[in-house]
């Protein structure tokens, strides 16, 4: 026995100081109890959350009924200064309506105060710089009156305003083709979706990185059709989609190293938005035909709310999340996760089978 206890500790004694040696090797040092992190967190509900004292830019606000204006809400519900980016055509109606009170209501915070717009900024993601402007949108007398709207115009414009931002948010996508399917989808319509929904983060992160705060967020929208097939959403809608996902892990790992910021995306499920209802579809819009099927297939049988999303997306931005980066996160009431349609008709009884023409 005393033989046996005395080879046992040679053995870990030898197994110890190889494993120092290796250490020693790839100069990693041995953690010792009073090195280690501590594993308690703050015992402070919702301290993560507090954004008091940051700045947060969202790109892609036009109107009160998207993500792009409940991820805002929550931000300044959490103390964050909130600007925007919004697309130059639509910029005079959306300033129109702030004025007027037509989204006070959709303003309200916890608190009972109303979320302030500090600044809205035109912006026009699928332009870089002001020379990559042409004449025929320039010219155009939806663009009247209106300058600056390139992305790094805007970048230099929120950097001479507040210096630094703490969080930066696309929520933009378009398709001029998007009603038609792949396989008919041109070469244009296909890459201008891909400019305009996936480009434009690279581009976006690439020129707020340098006025953002270490520590700071990135965060876009996506949408599940990245991944699997999703009919009526074309025109290189899908394909966008699966490059903001991919661009979302490179700039990840790009974005931490050089400037300490976070990148994520959120997969959203289905919302009828302004910009959503605007896809058109058979005797109901796609939209409508998403959020029924969601509804009828999703582990969690409710209607998805922009505020969802908006939750969310105040953890990922906060200090809540601050070793979350990488990330594809769904917030779909689990719909992402099905892999057969319940209310398909190969799913129904026999007597509940509609009938079918010979």
């Amino acid at each position: 026995f005393f033989f046996w206890e005395r080879n046992k500790m040679r053995t870990v004694a030898i197994l110890a100081l190889s494993l120092l040696a290796q250490a020693a090797a790839f100069n990693i040092s041995p953690i010792t109890p009073s090195l280690r992190s501590p594993t308690s967190l703050s015992a402070t509900p919702g301290a993560g959350a507090d954004l008091t004292g940051k700045v947060a830019f969202i790109a892609g606000v036009a109107d009160s009924t998207g993500y792009g204006w409940a991820i805002a809400r929550k931000l300044a519900d959490a103390g964050a200064t909130i600007v925007v980016g919004t697309w130059p055509p639509v910029l005079k109606i959306f300033q129109m309506g702030l004025r007027k009170g037509d989204f006070d209501e959709d303003a309200k915070l916890s608190d009972g105060s109303s979320m302030e717009i500090a600044k809205v900024y035109p912006l026009d993601a699928v332009f870089d710089k002001p020379e990559d402007v042409p004449e025929s949108v320039s010219t155009n007398k939806r663009y009247a009156g209106l300058s600056g709207y390139t992305i790094s115009e805007v970048a230099d414009a929120v950097k001479a305003d507040y210096g630094k931002i703490d969080i930066l948010v696309h929520s933009l996508a378009n398709g001029p083709e998007v009603t038609k399917p792949l396989l008919e989808t041109s070469r244009q319509g296909y890459l201008a979706a891909s400019s305009a929904s996936a480009y434009s983060a690279v581009s976006l992160l690439q020129h707020f990185a340098p006025i953002m705060n270490p520590g700071g967020s990135f965060l876009s929208l996506t949408y599940v059709a990245s991944q699997a097939v999703i009919p009526g959403y074309g025109g290189g809608m899908s394909s966008a989609k699966a490059q903001l996902e991919s661009d979302t892990r490179t700039l990840a790992f790009e974005a931490g190293r050089a400037h300490s910021v976070r990148v994520n995306t959120i997969s959203a499920g289905p919302l009828k938005s302004r910009a959503a209802s605007a896809i058109g579809g058979g005797k109901k819009t796609f939209i409508e035909y998403a959020i029924d099927y969601s509804r009828a297939n999703a582990p969690l049988q409710r209607d998805l709310a922009s505020d969802d999303v908006g939750n969310s997306a105040l953890f990922l931005c906060s200090d809540m999340a601050k070793a979350v980066t990488g990330q594809t996160v769904y917030v779909d009431n689990g719909l992402s996760c099905m892999g057969m349609a319940l209310d398909a008709v190969s799913m129904m009884e026999e007597e509940e089978k509609p009938t079918v023409p010979a």
